[in-house]
């Protein structure tokens, strides 16, 4: 199995002075995700719950909804030579394999066609058109369980999601996904160094537990608000995002469209509302 961090070698400059000792790095492999057999997408990330994160990108991809659709998920054989001459299994490439009868959609047949590559930054890059995107949600947000977050609530949920990650005490470098109940408890956490990568771990990790949707929670990602990521909570049936830095005009369209709340720039008591403000208790506005 791949390792979380590693190790290499910096020169350190500090007041002038130059040392040279061991920097813990976080890890960023490849991962090949195949879906019954065929190659669907490849992504960057940080090695660790590949099974929940190709699950959860099977969701958004509206392929997966329910634990009972899902076969089983298997490393296959992607053998890497060392420098002995022996070989080992990478554990980069995992194929997942649906249950008799799950049909695969339309757009993802397109997908496995492509062979589509996403960045750790980007998690749709190939994407032809907006429309092959907005897969229709299984948990439409509009109507569903109603959800009411206080705003001091949201404040305090950066902190919290800092505080629980691990691995970015150790190197600096992952973005954090994390999961909160309306009252601000912490559900569930994941690190990557993608933030759509972190998305999906918890989504997948939810689905194989059976607790999808997850219509009663808030998903709190560090960095910005990427349509991509917007479109995971959608797909997920999540009604609130809230994102430490800004959206993009394409994660508010699709916000707006679907009934989701999306916050940004959630730092300290200061945030802006983008979209779905009527889950938030806010006070009354002025002039």
């Amino acid at each position: 199995m791949g390792r979380v961090t590693e190790r290499r070698r910096v020169v350190r400059v500090r007041d002038g002075a130059v040392s040279e000792r061991p920097d813990t790095l976080v890890a960023e492999e490849p991962l090949e995700i195949r879906l019954n057999g065929e190659p669907l997408a490849v992504t960057m990330r940080t090695p660790g719950d590949d099974f929940a994160l190709a699950a959860g990108f099977l969701v958004s991809e509206g392929v997966l909804g329910s634990p009972k659709e899902l076969a089983n998920i298997v490393y296959c054989a992607g053998a890497t030579e060392q420098a002995d001459g022996t070989t080992r299994n990478s554990y980069n490439v995992v194929d997942v394999r649906l249950a008799q009868g799950v049909p695969v959609p339309e757009a993802t047949l397109g997908r496995l066609e492509r062979s589509v590559y996403t960045s750790s930054s980007c998690g749709l890059c190939g994407k032809t058109s907006l429309d092959a995107v907005r897969t229709t949600t299984r948990w439409p947000l509009a109507g569903g369980a109603p959800v009411r977050v206080d705003p001091a609530v949201l404040s305090a949920l950066p902190d919290r999601l800092r505080a629980a990650q691990k691995v970015f005490d150790r190197t600096g470098g992952l973005h954090a996904a994390g999961l909160f109940t309306p009252d601000g408890e912490l559900l569930d956490l994941r690190e990557d160094v993608g933030r759509h990568n972190a998305v999906d771990k918890l989504v997948g990790r939810a689905l194989t537990d059976g607790r999808l949707p997850l219509s009663e929670t808030v998903l709190l990602v560090s960095g910005r608000a990427s349509f991509e990521l917007a479109q995971k909570a959608v797909m997920a049936g999540i009604p609130v995002l809230a994102a430490v830095s800004a959206p993009s005009s394409l994660a508010v369209d699709l916000a707006a469209e679907a009934g989701l709340t999306l916050v940004g720039f959630l730092r300290g008591a200061s945030m802006n509302v983008y979209a779905g403000e009527d889950r938030l208790a806010l006070p009354v506005r002025r002039g």
